[in-house]
């Protein structure tokens, strides 16, 4: 795989001031720097990971993806040439901006803004959280991922895995169609629900600690309208997270415990349990998706579905084949073939 991890992101806003206090108070990240037009937050040793800047319109503006080095951006470049994509080098007055050593800039078959970069900078100084938290975690995973949503998944999926390397982890087709993909051990960095509009779902950022988390959602029920999922847990990532709309008017998800994965042996395959073991009441999806959903956690409880016990915080890693929902997903499939 080329792309390693979800590297920065930037995004509009039509209030920054909601924005600043939102991505200290309750998110927990950094404000670096303030201008009129602009907020920069840090979420680690990176200069900077969140660009926010003053629009009329409130949405995501770019995704920066990350490669290893030079070389790889070069090969990355000759390869979306070659399949006739139109890739611009980035200059050295943007690549200074995005605080990074250089980059290209391209846009997906949705006309996603995607940057590519190699060297980003590292703060001199310790990252100074918003709030009182122990952190996120980014490293080589990245900021987190971004759930974008398409008309039809078969219009960008090509793209993303033919041309950027991106690899399925899983997939959800009821209540909804949601396919997830990674590029590095984080479950997912990237995935695609299919709503009929093309537009962005969320974006997530892990917690290291399971209070930071509980403790960010006491300070956002002050605000309940602002959430826009309530507490909970995934079954295919185990994170337990919920979601509030941002500023910029689209959801963050705040998670915590995300499972790792091995990508060289981390096989595909469809989720059936329902996306959430438990929680994530979801206040965007209509009554009848929201009651499906219900259902189906339900369903997982009378049944028993429980996570193994060696995902704990620090020992994120687990194979495939101990989650009980993955075993019976696999005898349903071996089933099905013979």
């Amino acid at each position: 795989m080329t792309l390693t991890a979800l590297g920065y992101v930037g995004l509009r806003t039509d209030n920054l001031e909601d924005w600043a206090d939102y991505g200290t108070r309750l998110l927990g990240m950094q404000l670096v720097e303030r201008t009129r037009s602009s907020l920069t937050f840090r979420m680690d040793d990176r200069k900077q990971r969140v660009v926010v800047e003053q629009d009329d319109v409130a949405a995501p503006h770019r995704f920066g993806w990350e490669v290893a080095d030079a070389a790889a951006l070069d090969a990355l470049a000759a390869r979306l040439d070659e399949n006739g994509v139109a890739v611009t080098a980035g200059s050295a007055a943007l690549a200074t901006q995005r605080r990074v050593a250089g980059l290209i800039v391209f846009a997906d078959p949705l006309g996603n803004r995607l940057e590519v970069f190699h060297g980003p900078e590292i703060a001199d100084e310790p990252f100074r959280p918003g709030r009182n938290i122990s952190g996120f975690r980014t490293g080589p995973l990245g900021v987190g991922h971004a759930v974008l949503t398409v008309a039809r998944i078969e219009d960008v999926m090509p793209f993303y895995t033919d041309v950027l390397g991106f690899r399925l982890s899983d997939y959800v087709l009821s209540p909804f169609r949601v396919f997830f993909f990674h590029i590095n051990a984080r479950h997912h960095s990237l995935a695609f629900l299919e709503t009929g509009k093309n537009g962005i779902h969320h974006l997530m950022m892990e917690n290291l600690s399971l209070d930071d988390l509980g403790q960010g959602y006491d300070v956002a029920l002050l605000q309940p309208d602002r959430i826009a999922t309530t507490l909970g847990r995934h079954i295919n990532d185990h994170m337990t997270s919920f979601y509030t709309f941002c500023p910029s008017g689209f959801m963050v998800e705040c998670g915590w415990g995300g499972a790792s994965i091995d990508p060289q042996t981390w096989e595909p395959h469809e989720v059936t349990d329902g996306p959430s073991l438990w929680g994530h009441e979801r206040a965007w999806l209509p009554p009848e998706g929201r009651e499906r959903a219900r259902e189906m956690r339900f369903d997982a409880a009378r049944r028993g579905v429980r996570y193994p016990v060696e995902v704990l915080p620090g020992n994120h890693s687990v194979a495939a084949d101990a989650c009980p929902w993955f075993a019976d997903v696999k005898r349903r499939e071996t089933i099905a073939s013979n």
